[in-house]
């Protein structure tokens, strides 16, 4: 059996809005609060940055409680969103 690689189909821009308003405002604004806290938290590598980086990662927690209750997937972590 061959296997054909597998690629990826572009969701037209109609589909993805459409999408995007089948999700509760609560939970992308979460997504949008995680995605910016994952990219402070890079930010945050020097030791006198501690303090901040300690205030994004609690408040990464707090968006992504609210993600893992819509659903389990949508975490993000430190390092996905650089």
């Amino acid at each position: 059996m061959i296997a054909l690689p597998s690629t990826q189909v572009p969701v037209p821009d109609a589909v993805a809005v459409m999408i995007g308003r089948q999700v509760p405002e609560h939970v992308l604004d979460a997504e949008i609060k995680a995605t910016n806290q994952a990219y402070v938290i890079s930010l945050c590598r020097k030791p006198e940055y501690a303090e901040a980086r300690e205030y994004a990662l609690a408040e990464l927690a707090r968006a992504n409680k609210t993600l893992a209750k819509y659903n389990p997937k949508l975490a993000v972590t430190p390092g996905s969103a650089a």
